[in-house]
C-alpha cells in the first residue's frame, strides 16, 4: 500500500535543491532507507539523468516504495532493494552518488557505521555521499525542540539519538569519504555531503 508521509513532502524541495547542485547530471543514485518511497519518485522526476535505485529493510516500506514505482512508470525510477546497512554485501553494483535521509538518529550507531562503510565500498571514486536529518553540532543541539526529539528517541531505545555531526564526519574519514559540506535545511535539520576520495 502506498504511503504518503508529511515530512518528505515538506522537506523534498530544500534537499532538491542540494542534489542538483553536488550530484553528477547522469549516473546511478542508490538511496538507503527509502521509508514510503516519497524522496525516491520525487528525486527520479526531478532527476532525468540518474537512475534511482531505492531501498529499504522494512516490509510495509518496500511495498509503498513498490506501489511509488508502478504509479510513477519511469525508465529511471527501479523497483526497491531490500538492504540490511550492516551487511558487508549489499549486492549491488558501483553507483555515483548515495542518499540517505532520517536514518541514522532512529537506529543503533552501527548503522550509522554500515552506511559508512557501505559508501566506501559501493560508491565509485569521487561519488558522492549525502545524508539528511538532525545532527548535534559542536556539542550542541540546532534548537530546544531538538533536544527534546533527542531525548524522547533515547527514552524509546538508548541505542537511537540524534548524533554529533563531527562524530560522524570523523568516522567517515576513516573510512576514505571527505566531509564537503553541511547544509543547513528546514525544520532545524541538515543536509551533509561527503565524497569518496580516489
Amino acid at each position: 500500500m502506498k504511503q504518503l508521509w508529511p515530512a518528505p513532502e515538506r522537506n523534498k524541495h530544500a534537499i532538491l535543491d542540494v542534489l542538483r547542485r553536488v550530484l553528477p547530471e547522469q549516473g546511478r543514485l542508490l538511496e538507503i532507507a527509502s521509508g514510503s518511497g516519497q524522496h525516491a519518485a520525487f528525486f527520479a522526476s526531478e532527476l532525468p539523468g540518474l537512475r534511482v535505485q531505492p531501498s529499504d529493510l522494512d516490509d510495509d516500506n518496500l511495498r509503498s516504495i513498490e506501489a511509488w514505482v508502478a504509479e510513477a512508470r519511469s525508465d529511471n525510477l527501479l523497483p526497491p532493494l531490500r538492504i540490511d546497512v550492516t551487511q558487508a554485501d549489499w549486492g549491488i553494483e558501483p553507483v555515483h552518488a548515495i542518499f540517505n535521509a532520517n536514518m541514522i538518529h532512529i537506529a543503533p550507531f552501527v548503522c550509522c557505521e554500515g552506511l559508512l562503510s557501505g559508501a566506501a565500498r559501493y560508491l565509485l571514486p569521487q561519488g558522492v555521499l549525502v545524508m539528511y536529518g538532525p545532527f548535534r553540532l559542536h556539542g550542541a543541539h540546532t534548537a530546544p525542540s531538538n533536544e527534546q526529539f533527542d531525548a524522547g528517541l533515547r527514552a524509546r531505545d538508548p541505542r537511537w539519538g540524534v548524533r554529533d555531526l563531527e562524530a560522524v564526519v570523523e568516522l567517515a574519514a576513516a573510512h576514505g569519504l571527505t566531509f564537503v559540506e553541511c547544509v543547513a535545511m528546514p525544520a532545524n535539520n541538515q543536509t551533509v555531503v561527503f565524497r569518496r576520495v580516489g
